[in-house]
Order: structure tokens, then sequence, then C-alpha cells
């Protein structure tokens, strides 16, 4: 029993350990499968934490991220913003300091340093003395051009005033006797308000239908301006200089003599000119009756004047040196016209009216009438296509020649006419003056005038159609649109020009030898022009075959 005792005691104590054994494996085992149920949640968490944690953290590297690009940005800017202030700061700086240097200049320049010598204060007072002498002669010498500029403006509108006001005065002290009032009436109206006079005459017998502004028509002379281009054109045929064709010399090229009356072209008229020379120029002008009194039964008539040795190829365009009465290009172009004879005008009395009125006649023209009928052509050309074509009113047979020059301060604008220019019945001159005034005016005042007589006028067309086709250069049908001045303007006006204080420029062609078309020179004009020697031009002309040739043509 004693042996049995203390294994039951030893197997309690096995099984109470056993037992305790077992307690702690199911303890143990329940723990493992508590830490293993545990685990996957705890992962699972563990991820949701880990990825709630890696969102902050990228939203965090992001907004870290967007922070230093802004800060960046924000440094940029700042750097710019500063370098920007920097520059605005240093160009303050700049400024100011320049101004600092100007203001202590200016200080100096002021007040000399009161550390200078007497001699150099006594310098430095001269200087800005002699500095404000020639600031104030400049706007002394501005002030004197200003008003020199007003002075003449005024002193030409008051001149303008004065031709309008004398052209008035004198109308109103025309003795009207024996003139055609009615025709008078036409013509005062037709100057209208101009400066200026109206001659009528008729072309075959020299009566005088009415003379408006009888002082400027017989009393005082007027430069001739373009329409001195008649004489040169009648000399340089009568010379051989102007062929049949006409060209100048041997040439068939170029503008013809037609075309330059037409057209006023003063470089035509100077070539030609100068190949005859000045003494010729001047006894053409006296037998076509310039340079002479006209014998008008009128007191106080003028001579006018010739340019005796002027040797300038303008008077041959531009009629420098010559003056001229209206009666007297009355009578040149009526001798034109009328086969070379020269009327003398006279005014028919009332007194005189009984009687049978007998028209008087100086010398003939002292050429052959084929020589002068070679100019009318070209007068018709001026009426119909050329400087006067706007003015004249086609189909009255008006031939003439427009002029457009500056004369004793002013422009003056003048027309020579006839019409009809076929069976020549009246001869209408025009001349105005003003600063406005042109031959195109001028000719227009003579196509009002020619209106008022168109009942008058008889027309031959087969007779006008043979005088203007005497040359084979003439135009048949010319446009006019295109026919522009050859001296470069629609017009003619003789080149000149005038400033504001009335001083005139000039231009004057070339040599013999230049062409039309080339620039002109720019010279000076005095009153005694001196001469231009050109080489002489040999020409061979058979004046008996260009005779025969003219009478030919005329006939047919």
């Amino acid at each position: 029993m004693k042996f049995i005792l203390p294994v039951t005691r030893f197997a309690k104590t096995c099984t109470i350990a056993l037992f305790a054994v077992l307690l702690i494996t199911i303890g143990t085992q329940a723990q493992t499968k508590k830490k293993a149920s545990s685990t996957p949640a705890k992962k699972t968490a563990a991820k949701a934490v880990a990825k709630k944690s890696t969102k902050p953290a990228k939203d965090a590297r992001k907004s870290a991220s967007k922070q230093a690009t802004a800060k960046k940005s924000t440094k940029a800017d700042s750097k710019k913003a500063t370098a920007a202030k920097s520059k605005r700061e240093s160009a303050r700086d700049a400024k100011s300091s320049r101004d600092s240097r100007n203001a202590k200049n200016d200080r100096n320049s002021k007040k000399p340093d009161k550390k200078m010598s007497a001699k150099e204060k006594r310098a430095e007072a001269a200087r800005r003395a002699a500095e404000e002498r020639r600031r104030q002669a400049a706007i002394e010498a501005e002030r004197r051009r200003q008003e020199a500029i007003r002075i003449a403006r005024e002193r030409k509108l008051a001149f303008e005033r004065g031709l309008k006001n004398q052209t008035a005065e004198n109308i109103l002290n025309d003795n009207t006797e024996g003139e055609d009032l009615t025709v008078r009436k036409a013509a005062v109206d037709a100057l209208g308000s101009r400066a200026g006079t109206v001659v009528v005459m008729e072309a075959k017998t020299g009566k005088v239908v009415t003379m408006v502004n009888q002082d400027w028509a017989i009393k005082n002379s007027f430069k001739p301006c373009s329409t001195i281009k008649l004489v040169t054109a009648v000399g340089g045929i009568s010379e051989g200089v102007i062929n049949e064709d006409g060209g100048i010399g041997a040439s068939t090229s170029g503008q013809a003599l037609d075309m330059a009356l037409a057209r006023s072209s003063n470089p035509y008229f100077q070539r030609a000119g100068v190949n005859f020379g000045n003494e010729k120029m001047n006894e053409y002008a006296k037998t076509l009756g310039l340079g002479q009194k006209t014998g008008i039964n009128a007191d106080g008539e003028t001579s006018g004047k010739l340019p005796y040795g002027n040797r300038n190829p303008r008077i041959y365009s531009h009629g420098d040196d010559f003056e001229v009465t209206p009666l007297q290009l009355a009578v040149m172009v009526s001798a034109i016209a009328n086969d070379g004879k020269k009327v003398v005008p006279q005014i028919v009395k009332p007194s005189q009216q009984k009687a049978v009125f007998k028209p008087k006649f100086r010398d003939d023209i002292k050429v052959p009438y084929r020589t002068v009928q070679g100019v009318i052509p070209g007068m018709i050309g001026a009426a119909e296509y050329g400087t006067a074509r706007r003015g004249i009113e086609p189909g009255m047979g008006v031939a003439g020649k427009t002029g457009s020059c500056i004369f004793k301060g002013s422009w003056i604008g003048l027309f020579a006419s006839v019409a009809p220019v076929e069976d020549p019945q009246y001869s209408v001159v025009v001349i105005t003056r003003g600063e406005s005034e042109r031959g195109k005016y001028a000719a227009a005042v003579a196509g009002n005038v020619y209106r008022s007589l168109a009942s008058r006028l008889r027309r031959n067309n087969e007779r006008y159609a043979a005088l203007k086709n005497l040359h084979p250069s003439s135009p048949t049908n010319p446009n006019a649109d295109n026919l522009a001045s050859a001296d470069g303007e629609e017009e003619d006006d003789d080149d000149e020009k005038m400033d504001s204080t009335g001083t005139r420029e000039v231009i004057v062609a070339g040599s013999a030898a230049k062409r039309a078309d080339e620039p002109k020179k720019l010279v000076q004009k005095t009153t005694q022009s001196k001469p231009i020697n050109f080489k002489p031009v040999v020409i061979q002309f058979d004046k008996e075959k260009a005779a025969k040739t003219r009478d030919r043509i005329v006939k047919n």
C-alpha cells in the first residue's frame, strides 16, 4: 500500500502537470489562432493606414512642389521687380545726377565761380552779353523777315486793288464817240472785274469798233510775252530757218511750227530765233507794226519798245525788252490774216459818219504773204486744240495767240486774235493784269466778245480748211485732252515764277542744240542780257520750190 500511495501521488502530480500542459497547449493554440485571425485585419488596417498616410504624403509632396514652384516664381518675380526697381532707381539717380550737373553748370554759367579772377569774370560777362546779342539779333531778323513778307503781301493786294480801281476809273472816262455801244457793252461785261483792256477793230478797214480802257489800249505799253512768237515764226520762215515741214533747219522730225505755236513751245522759238539774230528780229517786228505808232487819230499814243542789243534767247519766246500796245497787236494779227496789209486804226467821230468811211493803210508787210500765211495754221491750232481752246467756242473761225508772263511786278495775260480767219472781219485783243491772270483767261474774255459778234461773222469753210491745212504737219483730229503745253503746263506761262517778295525766277533755254525736253537752267534775268554764242547752222533751202508748193496747196 505504501508502494501504491506514492504512485498515486505521482500520478496525480503527472495528471496535474499534464492537465497544466494541456491547458497551456490549448491556451497557446488559442492565442496562435487569435493571432492568426487578427494578422490579416492588422495587415488590412495597416495597408489602409499606409494608403491613408501615403495620399497625404503625395499631397504633401505635390503641395510642397507647388509651394516650391510658387516660391521659385515669386523669387524670380521678386528678382525681376528688384532688378526693375534697381534700374528705375539707377535711372533716377542718373537723371538726378545729370540734373544736378546741369544745374551746377547753369549756376556756373550764370554765376561765375567766386574763385574766378576779375579778368575771367569780365570775359565770362562779355561772352554772355555776346550770346544775348546774337539771340536778340536772330529774333529781330526773323521778325523783319515776317514783316517783309506781310508788307509784300499787303503791297501786292494793294497793287491788285489799284489796278482794278484804275481800270474801272479809266472805263468811266473813256470817250465812246464813234464806238459800237452794243459791242462795247459786251466787251465791258466780258472783262468783268478784271484789270485790263479790250480792243475790237475791223480787221480789213482799221475802224475801231470799241476800246475798253483807252488809256491802256493806246497810251500804255506791255510786255508781249508769248504773242511775240508770231514775229519769231514769220522771221524764221522768211530766213529759211523754219523749213516747209515746220522743222528747224534740215530737221524733218520733232515738233513742227504749227504745234509749237498752238502749244506755245519756248525752246522751239528760242532755237529758231538765235539762228537769225537780234537785228533781223527787230526788222520783222517793225514790218509787222511793232515798235512804232499805229497812226490812230487819238492823242497820247505810245510807240512801244524793241529789244535793241539784247541777244538773250528769251526775246524770241518771252518777248523780253519788247513793249507793245494792244492796238499794235490788233494791227499785227490783222496784217497776218489780211494779205499782209497793215491798216491804220481810226476812230470814226460822229461828224465823220455822214461821209463815206475810207480805210487807210500803211506800207505792206515787207515779206511775201505766203511766208506770213505760214503762221496761220498754228494760230488756228491755239484756238482749236492749244492754249486758248477752253476760252474759244468752236465754229467761229478764231485764230490767235496767247501770252502769259510777269511784267512790272504782276502777271499779265494776253490774247491777240482775228475772226473769221479765212475772211477776217474783226480783230480782238485782250490784255489783263493781276496775280491770277494768264493768257487762257484773256482768251476767255475774247471768246465772250466773239459770241456777241457771232451773228455778224460770215464763214467760208472751204477757205478755212485750206488755211488750216497749209502744212502736212497740222493735226486733223487733235485730242485736246492729251495736248499739254510743251513747257510742262496745261497753258503757256512762259516758265516764270514769282516769290512772296515779287522777285521773278526765270528759266532760259540752253543752246540751240539742246532738246526741248532737257532740263532748263535757272538764271536771274537782268536788263543787260549777255549774248550766248551758238554754233552756226548751215541750211539749204529752196525758196522758189517752197513758194510753188504753198501756192499749189492754197489753190487746192
